[in-house]
């Protein structure tokens, strides 16, 4: 493992999903938020890069592989990385029993970056950014994954009061839509603070959609408000 893998990697962080990556396909476990946006976020990546039927995909953060697999069912050439073995594991067994072909690696976005640059078509990184020491470290490493002309795609969740009212004390404390612990509201990200690491990594943020849930209906849905989770879409 690399100096620079060693220096954007949270032990505890890797810790925490290892622990739960028996139940990554339940989708009734911890993991059901991931299971029901699933079906949004490929859609709005599937929209916004012009399809993926045969494109080259990698998944930065892939965890037991639930958005690779899907893209890889849409005709998708998909690599899906991870730092945490136990929900590559995962992804590797799910793979072989569905027959998905997702290419799974543990390799950081940094390394994989250095050793392919400019290799994929399309690049997601999903509720990650949030997740690692240099969010920015990540964020370029994902544009020079990139090809020029291709389509970055990242997920995180905003900083406000609104955000740590929904994300923490609702999902996590009041409705148990995710473990306790699950985030760290100074990890959050603003979306200006996403922008700026963007145009410092050449890319140029071309979308920026909220995603939202209520509570009564029990639905996600795409929309205007960015106020906690948010996806934005970005060209290199």
């Amino acid at each position: 493992m690399s100096t620079e893998t060693q220096a954007n990697v949270d032990p505890a962080e890797l810790a925490k999903f290892s622990a739960l990556a028996h139940r990554w396909w339940d989708p009734t476990s911890e993991f059901r938020p991931l299971h029901e946006i699933n079906p949004l976020r490929l859609a709005h990546i599937e929209r916004l890069a012009g399809g993926l039927e045969g494109k080259r995909v990698v998944d930065v953060g892939c965890g037991g592989g639930i958005l690779a697999e899907a893209m890889a069912e849409r005709g998708a050439q998909v690599t899906g990385i991870d730092l945490a073995d136990k929900p590559l594991k995962v992804a590797m067994l799910h793979g072989m029993e569905t027959g998905s072909r997702v290419a799974y690696r543990l390799v950081s976005a940094e390394d994989l970056a250095a050793e392919s640059p400019g290799g994929f078509d399309v690049v997601t990184c999903m509720e990650l950014l949030e997740h690692v020491p240099d969010p920015a470290s990540t964020v370029a490493a994902c544009a020079r994954l990139a090809r020029p002309g291709g389509w970055v795609f990242f997920s995180t969740l905003n900083r406000n009061p609104k955000s740590f009212l929904f994300a923490i004390v609702g999902a996590e404390y009041v409705l148990g839509l995710l473990p306790k612990g699950t985030h760290e509201y100074a990890r959050f990200i603003r979306p200006s603070e996403l922008a700026s690491h963007c145009r410092a990594a050449g890319l140029e943020v071309a979308d920026l959609t909220g995603m939202t849930y209520n509570p009564l209906t029990k639905v996600y849905a795409l929309g205007r408000d960015v106020g906690v989770n948010y996806l934005a879409g970005c060209r290199r």
